[in-house]
């Protein structure tokens, strides 16, 4: 089990040095930081820096204390808490799937929550409801993946996900062909990813500092797993049941993010190799906690810009993020060949 894996098993990944050190941590905390702060006082609403500066001290006028912690206070908390659990989804798949191609969405869970969400806006729900449809139907997604895959392994269980995901594309296309055209642009922009949704953002912020430390604490399984299953064996890791409980949890921060902002890609893909290459190390106590700041400060930035590039009007999040994250995944493949 768990336990009987030894630090001593768990040697780095072929061509990848462990120079990586808790100080590194340190750094991305301060970075993160200081994304936090510039994503807080800098928006469209013309109060600028020192205006928002001084309604977080707790002067300057009503109009821009209401703007900083009613819209931005909210969406940066969501931005963090979103982009943390699609970067960790992403680290724990990867690592159960030994496959650098992995992301959240492969499970399809983002497809059954689309599918439900869709069918609450078609409804005329209010965001509530629209958010527990989306619960509903990533659950049932979740369900639906185990069940079909449960005793063929990961092969099985990455291929169920796909054609899953496949087929809530393709009935995503019919409910928007079927909707009434008042309700098109808000189920798009809940499709391309939309933080206005984050009603409740520190849902999503308190799921990612729990996965955070719980992705630290299985690292030792992690770096077995990651190392292949014939090691794992060798050192009596309990690889179904670790399995189970890894497709479980991404499944579970994957429909937490998607509930949370909709459908926002490329984080779970591009920040757990940008760490590894960053950090040069494989090591998930050090990876996971590093892509989970990585992948909050990258959304958060990817915000900023949707909120700023074409004020007044405000562009989808998930937009912006896959117009960054297709180059910056080339760059970092290319990287990764040198």
């Amino acid at each position: 089990m768990a336990a009987s894996v030894r630090e001593s098993t768990l040697p780095p990944r072929a061509g990848v040095s462990e120079r990586a050190s808790p100080k590194s941590l340190v750094v991305l905390l301060v970075l993160a930081a200081v994304v936090f702060c510039v994503t807080l006082l800098v928006g469209s609403s013309g109060a600028g820096v020192r205006g928002s500066l001084l309604a977080l001290l707790g002067a300057g006028d009503e109009a821009t204390r209401t703007v900083l912690y009613e819209v931005r206070l909210p969406r940066v908390l969501a931005a963090f808490g979103v982009g943390s659990l699609l970067a960790l989804s992403g680290v724990l798949l990867q690592a159960l799937f030994r496959n650098p191609l992995a992301d959240p969405y492969v499970l399809g869970v983002s497809g059954g929550a689309a599918v439900g969400a869709l069918l609450a806006m078609m409804a005329g729900a209010a965001a509530l409801a629209v958010q527990s449809s989306a619960i509903g139907g990533a659950l049932a997604a979740v369900v639906t993946v185990y069940l079909l895959a449960r005793s063929g392994g990961t092969p099985r269980l990455l291929l169920t996900g796909v054609v899953l995901a496949s087929a809530c594309g393709a009935l995503v296309s019919v409910l928007l062909a079927l909707a009434d055209t008042s309700r098109v642009r808000g189920m798009v922009f809940w499709l391309a990813g939309d933080l206005e949704w984050a009603v409740t953002p520190w849902a999503s912020a308190g799921a990612a500092l729990f996965a955070v430390v719980a992705a630290v604490l299985i690292a030792r399984p992690l770096n077995v797993l990651a190392a292949g299953e014939l090691r794992a064996r060798s050192v009596g890791l309990a690889l179904e049941a670790w399995r189970t409980v890894l497709f479980i949890g991404c499944a579970a921060l994957t429909a937490i993010a998607v509930v949370s902002a909709g459908t926002v890609g490329f984080v779970g893909l591009v920040t757990p190799h940008a760490v590894r290459l960053a950090l040069r190390t494989s090591d998930h106590r050090i990876v996971a906690p590093a892509a989970a700041l990585s992948g909050g400060m990258l959304l958060a930035l990817a915000d900023l810009a949707a909120r700023t590039l074409a004020s007044p009007r405000q562009l989808p999040v998930g937009a912006i993020m896959a117009l960054v994250g297709a180059p910056l995944f080339v760059v970092l493949l290319r990287g990764r060949s040198r």
